[in-house]
């Protein structure tokens, strides 16, 4: 494994990190201790959760999980926006980027995951409802206090982004530090704009659904499997949309890439974002350990630039 800086800053994380979105929303400590111990086997040392997934039961079973193994060996990340779990009555302040959710949260985050800090607090989206200002100075307050080293934020746009670095820098507060973007060979929007913005303030990219949530396994070039998550109407919404005729003969020309490699098509897709300079570490889902030791080898796969030429060639046509 192999790591790098988030951005400009000192801390380093493994290049493929492991997230727990659907993996962990049943809270199934089994199968999260076994995941996490196969993850810090491969090396990997950067784990991404978020309060909202499973209502907070993913935090509690990745916070337990990881539990054993030095807490300085380790970056761990959650995030907060979306309200965490339908309460017997509505809340006007479950959601959203308040102070007072912000702080409430980190709170609630820090008591399920069994932590005395949090390495990287993010924004799960941006809040139209709340002045900016408001976010910024609450996550500068954090990291004051101690709770929290950095901060960051999740598909936010490059204005959004350079707006927030720039009330910090005005303010003398500390600026965001990573953007968690949806990025993958078949969506690709966030280059053009956001990528740039991200190196120019610094910022280090940790990047979510690297492979399309399964489309980019080759999985579903056959049909849907009856296990798989596409087959569940709730876990498969993300999925379908993506699993249209023009991306899976895209997705059928790159398993022939990768099987002329003699590498899995997954790894292949792991390293062509690796490939990006701006881009710190590709936070994977797994739900077998068989699928982070073979995820996590992309960050040793050394591919040429001949084959990336054709992969361009496939993306582009």
């Amino acid at each position: 494994m192999q790591y790098r800086q988030l951005g400009m800053w000192g801390i380093q994380l493994s290049e493929v990190g492991l997230g727990s979105w659907l993996t962990l929303n049943d809270g199934s400590q089994e199968r999260a201790d076994t995941l996490h111990r196969t993850a810090v086997e491969c090396g990997i040392n950067f784990f991404d959760t978020a309060n909202a997934y499973g209502g907070g039961v993913a935090e509690e079973a990745v916070g337990r999980a990881l539990a054993p193994y030095r807490r300085d060996a380790l970056v761990i990340a959650t995030k907060l926006f979306w309200p965490v779990k339908d309460w017997p009555f509505p809340g006007a302040n479950d959601r959203g980027l308040s102070r007072k959710h912000v702080f409430e949260q980190c709170h609630a985050s820090l008591g399920r995951m069994g932590l005395d800090y949090i390495d990287l607090y993010q924004c799960h989206r941006y809040d139209e409802a709340t002045p900016l200002v408001e976010t910024c100075h609450a996550m500068h307050d954090l990291i004051e206090q101690g709770k929290v080293l950095y901060w960051g934020v999740s598909e936010w746009n490059e204005q959004q982004i350079s707006d927030a670095a720039a009330i910090c820098e005005d303010h003398g507060w500390h600026t965001p530090a990573s953007n968690q973007p949806l990025y993958n060979m078949l969506e690709r929007h966030w280059e053009e704009q956001v990528f740039p913005t991200c190196e120019r303030l610094g910022l280090g990219i940790v990047n979510f659904s690297p492979l399309a949530e399964g489309v980019l396994t080759g999985k579903y070039l056959d049909g849907v499997p009856a296990d798989s998550r596409a087959a569940d109407e709730k876990l498969g919404q993300w999925i379908k949309p993506r699993m249209n005729e023009e991306n899976l003969a895209r997705v059928r020309k790159l398993a022939a890439v990768a099987k002329g490699l003699d590498t899995p098509l997954s790894t292949l897709a792991l390293a062509w974002c690796l490939r990006r300079s701006e881009l710190t570490s590709t936070i994977i889902g797994a739900t077998r350990p068989e699928q982070i030791r073979e995820n996590a080898a992309a960050s040793e796969l050394q591919i040429d630039e001949t084959v990336w030429d054709r992969v361009d060639a496939i993306l582009g046509g």
